[in-house]
């Protein structure tokens, strides 16, 4: 039995941070590798990402392995996130060895961050050290391979995809070799997430699984989210993040390719994508437990799993989150408006 999320990969653990009420809509989520360290990479594509130790997973540069990914609400501010999962790893010892004392380490965070600024009322209220710190504590007390809480949570908080509310959003699969791929995301997109003449998810067109909407049902629907887009302020940035992870023995260099590859789910679900007000950045992530295989071709398979599953946890982020009506803006959700 899986928990259908990035959990499923053996040894990742997620846990979120939600902060609501008081002007507040944001939050932060992290993704907590076992100790040791997993592989990683990235790659950006949005025109205006806001990201933290991305250089470091470049595959020419000394970093072989991080300890936790950060996604987080609350823009370049929210950044300061990553420093409070920092200092808790580095209380456990946990990081890259720089000196005589086992205690001398500096723990490899990479993040980066949705724009959700004054979602909730106050600009001014977003993602901090301590709210990095509680998303990493809740991912190390969350049960190894247990489901991950979608929709409005964490980083997805106060995400919106298009104008409709966003959120969180994961999924996974075994491939017949036995490996497992798995993904994660926060649908922060400035594009749309729906097709504007059927009503009908872009990521469920692509899925084959469509189910079109009555059209008096659409009609409403599209009556409801005009009125609503007369009432919020047109947000300026937008972004959709993901982590993707394997059980497969990669590379760094291999692990980028994931990286780039999975940017093709995002494309499948989102109309327009990469934009130069998106931030859209995927990280890749690999534990190696599970040999990839001698042949060269034998990362395809990985590779083509990996956008299918972005483009199913957009869909899940979309589906699972709830509407939102306060003093920085209305959302409704897809639920509310097409009641599936």
């Amino acid at each position: 039995m899986t928990a259908d999320a990035l959990t499923d990969v053996a040894g990742l653990r997620v846990g979120h941070a939600t902060r609501v009420g008081d002007g507040r809509l944001t939050g932060t989520t992290v993704v907590l590798a076992p100790e040791g360290g997993v592989v990683a990479a990235v790659d950006v594509r949005g025109g205006g990402p806001g990201t933290k130790e991305t250089d470091a997973l470049d595959p020419r540069n000394v970093v072989q392995k991080v300890d936790a990914v950060v996604l987080t609400g609350g823009s370049a501010y929210g950044l300061d996130a990553a420093s409070g999962v920092m200092a808790w790893l580095e209380e456990r010892g946990r990081g890259v060895r720089v000196g005589a004392d086992p205690a001398h380490v500096v723990p490899v965070v990479p993040a980066a961050c949705v724009f959700d600024l004054g979602r909730g009322g106050d600009f001014r209220a977003r993602p901090d050290a301590a709210t990095g710190r509680a998303a990493v504590e809740a991912a190390a007390a969350a049960v190894p391979g247990g489901r991950v809480p979608e929709g409005c949570v964490g980083a997805g908080t106060g995400a919106v995809a298009g104008r409709l509310k966003g959120g969180v959003g994961s999924a996974s699969t075994v491939l017949a070799s036995g490996i497992t791929v798995a993904a994660l995301v926060i649908a922060n997109a400035a594009g749309s997430v729906m097709d504007p003449d059927t009503g009908v998810l872009y990521g469920e067109l692509f899925q084959g699984r469509v189910e079109y909407p009555e059209e008096r049902v659409h009609e409403a629907a599209c009556r409801r989210l005009d009125e609503t887009a007369a009432r919020n302020a047109p947000a300026p940035l937008n972004t959709t993040l993901a982590v993707v992870a394997t059980d497969a023995d990669l590379g760094k260099a291999q692990a980028q390719k994931l990286a780039g590859t999975a940017h093709d789910g995002i494309a499948r679900a989102v109309r327009p994508v990469h934009l130069l007000h998106d931030g859209d950045t995927v990280f890749a992530l690999a534990t190696g437990a599970r040999p990839l295989g001698e042949h060269p071709l034998a990362l395809n398979d990985v590779l083509a799993a990996g956008a299918d599953l972005v483009t199913r946890a957009i869909v899940r982020a979309v589906r699972a989150a709830e509407p939102v009506d306060g003093p920085g803006g209305v959302w409704p959700s897809y639920g509310e408006l097409y009641g599936r």
